[in-house]
């Protein structure tokens, strides 16, 4: 048996790059992801095939859960991978096992790299969007003088945090603010291009926004900012995983998403995107162990102890989304998006705040549910017609958030719209 690495010697290892005969284990290794069984001949198959993809959860089949904005269930392959390789560790946590590890976050890298049309060397591993999003925020040199752009309709970790390390760095903030409906794409090019001066440093947005689904013109916006001199942020959290992403088309300075989300992966895992370009100007926020093993991840992804198994996890995640189709998974979610606006413009006294306009919107969809209370509508949903969805409290733009996903069905949305109807004909 080999004697045990300290963790001095992986620090010093990793520093190096690895050592493929360290981490040699063809038990592990010759074992392969959970199988996949989906009906033939993919999204073409019609019905059928969708509903071997929801097969694939262990959610109830009567349950119809439409909440993808927020949090999406795991896959069976995610859940058995996870156990897996969670077990592993736990059974065995010698240095010898858990060294095995480390290449297989490698993998992970390299499969987020081709999800997103990237290099593995401009992938960081993280732990979340908003983590991403913070990492972004703290590790630019902003200093008196500078402006950030940002858009109103911004998740907070891609505004609070922008507005509060202003105050301590002494940087100006410049909001873009939403406009509902969704005013087109147009509408933003201008008003983030006027909004540009000799001293705006960066612009940061949300591609889809979490509140309404509001699609924004994304490789536009990277563009005008790429013209200028401008650094971009673009905020995934609602894009990867729901939409077939294309970063070498977008050209963003840095992506951030999340696996819980669409993607359906295993909880608190993320990614951060850096283009090589501007590697050099982002400042690690942690300094510690156990970074990557390649391109910025080596100086950028010391993050000391972390949890191996959900990052592999994560990895079976996209294959699973890759053998289902993206753009099919991207065109499942605008017909149910779809099918849903058409449904809620036949309810009376329903107000939408979702675009009307298919290409504005994409899989989120929030609305007034008449003079109905919204979270005792929700209640009722969800004991009463097995329907999970969310509200939205506060001033803007409040009510019920719906967001289904490639595992929801036509029929569950119908079964939706028909409790709606009911409940805004008889109350609750």
């Amino acid at each position: 048996m080999a004697a045990p690495v300290s963790r001095r010697d992986f620090t010093r290892l990793f520093a190096l790059g690895g050592s493929a005969a360290l981490f040699a284990d063809p038990v592990w290794a010759s074992q392969a992801a959970p199988a996949r069984s989906l009906a033939p001949g993919g999204a073409a198959g019609g019905e059928a095939f969708w509903t071997s993809v929801r097969e694939q959860f262990v959610m109830p089949s009567d349950l119809a859960v439409m909440n993808a904005a927020n949090l999406c269930p795991s896959s069976r392959g995610v859940l058995e991978t996870l156990t897996k390789e969670t077990r592993s560790v736990d059974q065995d946590p010698s240095p010898n096992n858990r060294a095995r590890l480390y290449p297989e976050k490698e993998q992970t890298r390299k499969a987020l790299a081709e999800f997103l049309r990237v290099t593995p060397e401009e992938v960081i591993i993280t732990r979340n969007t908003s983590e991403s999003n913070n990492m972004v925020s703290s590790g630019l040199d902003l200093k008196a003088g500078d402006e950030v752009i940002v858009h109103a309709d911004n998740h907070p970790s891609n505004l609070n945090a922008w507005r509060e390390k202003a105050k301590r760095f002494g940087y100006s903030i410049v909001t873009i603010e939403q406009q509902n409906p969704h005013p087109g794409a147009g509408y933003y090019e201008e008003a983030f291009t006027r909004a540009i001066t000799p001293r705006t440093k960066v612009i940061a947005f949300t591609h889809l926004t979490s509140t309404v689904g509001d699609y924004m013109p994304a490789r536009a916006l990277c563009r005008i900012a790429r013209e200028r001199g401008v650094l971009s942020l673009v905020d995934g959290a609602q894009s990867f995983g729901l939409l077939d992403v294309n970063l070498a088309d977008v050209q963003p300075d840095f992506y951030t998403g999340s696996a819980h989300k669409w993607p359906c992966g295993a909880r608190e895992c993320g990614v951060l995107y850096v283009n090589k370009a501007v590697q050099d100007r982002l400042w690690p926020s942690i300094y510690s162990a156990y970074p990557g093993a390649v391109g910025f991840s080596k100086t950028f992804e010391g993050f000391g102890q972390r949890d191996e198994a959900t990052m592999i996890a994560f990895r079976e995640a996209l294959v699973f989304q890759t053998t289902v189709g993206r753009a099919a998974i991207e065109q499942r979610a605008r017909h149910l998006t779809t099918q849903l606006m058409d449904g809620l413009a036949k309810l009376p006294g329903v107000k939408v705040w979702t675009s009307p306009v298919a290409e504005r919107r994409v899989s989120v969809v929030s609305f007034v549910p008449g003079s109905l209370d919204a979270g005792k509508l929700a209640t009722a949903l969800y004991g009463k017609d097995k329907v999970a969805i969310t509200t939205r409290g506060g001033q803007d733009r409040p009510g019920i958030r719906v967001s289904p996903h490639f595992y929801n069905s036509p029929a569950e949305v119908d079964r939706l719209l028909a409790a709606l109807g009911k409940y805004l004909k008889t109350g609750l």
